[in-house]
């Protein structure tokens, strides 16, 4: 591809994505399935203009859209909060996780395709959407509903599992040879994660020192530098390069300087995000999605089913109402940039074709249904039967 070629595409993906984007804001999607619905439009599997032939081409554009989107998710996550939340708040995180993660495990064995292929399936199923949910919660104004403190502290959970999931996940896709050198390779994958951590919680004051005199320009190069190298450091250890930029994004998290960090990153995390998913969207073959939809809309449906039963759990846990369940279900039931980073791996470790495109229709649905839900979640609480909540309780005259 020439330069010129290279950057007419790149611009053509901007334009595109931002553009579909904006037209279905209004209806109140979210840019996550829009996005990837661009890329499928002018790609190559579908008639009329194609922006790029080989999405290969883009590769370093869309592998630095996962490093900005996993290191804003890792300066967003916090131990305190989550140690605040206390045993209730674990008791509802772990039982989400085991509800959606089991649910989606067996379900991947079910289809048939393959052990490590269910154990993709389950992770993309597992594992909701931290950047949709926590925009849902904004733009429908419920942050400070009682149990939107409880939605965020589940969303914490699950970043603090997919750390574990990522470095579990890489030494079996990457086809280790039998069970001692899985299991090596686990071992520097999780001590290259424990000194990270270690980073994460005791090297704030080491952090603020080496970048708190830096004005805004230089602060932008020294944590680009450092999210793209921790994640180029993490692949070569055999951990994925996104969680390498997660454990980074924690350890900027805990310094001084994290709250200008976090300004001055969300700039880049929306526009390399944004091509992120356009480039995934390029990857989609019609024809292949074709030949999986009946998986995708069983798991849809088991996925709604999952979660309105933890969602009933975390009511009950907390005292909560029959309607304060159904928003906690439905709240946190699209799934994004996760289970696309898993589709991803996928495909690179060389499992069943059927998987990447049984995430991208999977994850497309979701992203539709799980918006619209949260807006007329008052219309649906008759999806969570009364019986599973306790009522709350009569004010007291």
């Amino acid at each position: 591809m020439s330069n010129g070629h290279a950057l007419l595409a790149v611009g053509g993906a901007f334009l595109a994505a931002g553009a579909l984007a904006r037209v279905g804001a209004r209806i109140g999607l979210p840019t996550i399935p829009l996005f990837m619905l661009a890329g499928f439009v002018f790609g190559p599997h579908t008639p009329g203009l194609s922006l790029v032939d080989d999405p290969a081409e883009f590769g370093v554009l869309a592998g630095l859209g996962l490093v900005f989107l996993l290191f804003y998710l890792g300066l967003e996550f916090s131990l305190d909060d989550l140690a605040r939340g206390g045993a209730r708040l674990a008791g509802a995180g772990l039982a989400y996780l085991v509800l959606n993660v089991g649910g989606g495990l067996a379900f991947g064995f079910a289809l048939g395709w393959g052990a490590r292929e269910a154990l993709v399936i389950a992770g993309a199923i597992g594992i909701s959407s931290s950047a949709i949910v926590t925009k849902l919660l904004l733009e429908t104004r419920r942050m400070n509903n009682r149990e939107s403190r409880l939605i965020m502290g589940i969303i914490v959970l699950e970043d603090l599992f997919l750390a574990l999931y990522l470095a579990l996940l890489q030494p079996v896709l990457s086809g280790a040879d039998g069970f001692g050198a899985a299991l090596a390779d686990f071992g520097k994958a999780f001590g290259f994660l424990l000194v990270l951590a270690a980073l994460a919680r005791w090297g704030g004051r080491l952090v603020s020192r080496l970048f708190g005199s830096a004005d805004d320009e230089l602060l932008t190069v020294c944590f680009v530098g450092v999210a793209v190298l921790g994640a180029a450091v993490a692949e070569e250890v055999g951990v994925s390069d996104a969680i390498g930029a997660f454990m980074v994004g924690m350890m900027l998290g805990n310094s001084q300087v994290a709250p200008r960090v976090h300004k001055l990153v969300l700039p880049l995390r929306d526009a390399f995000g944004a091509l992120f998913f356009f480039i995934f969207g390029l990857s989609i073959d019609p024809g292949a999605v074709g030949t999986v939809v009946l998986p995708v809309l069983a798991a849809v449906v088991l996925t709604l089913v999952l979660n309105l039963a933890a969602g009933a759990f975390a009511a009950r846990l907390h005292g909560f109402d029959r309607q304060e369940g159904v928003n906690i279900g439905l709240t946190v039931l699209t799934r994004g940039e996760f289970s696309l980073v898993l589709a991803t791996m996928a495909t690179a470790a060389g499992l069943d074709a059927r998987v990447a495109p049984f995430v991208a229709g999977y994850v497309l649905l979701l992203a539709v249904i799980g918006p619209l839900a949260v807006l007329r979640s008052d219309r649906l609480t008759w999806l969570l039967p009364a019986k599973l909540v306790r009522p709350r309780p009569a004010p007291v005259a």
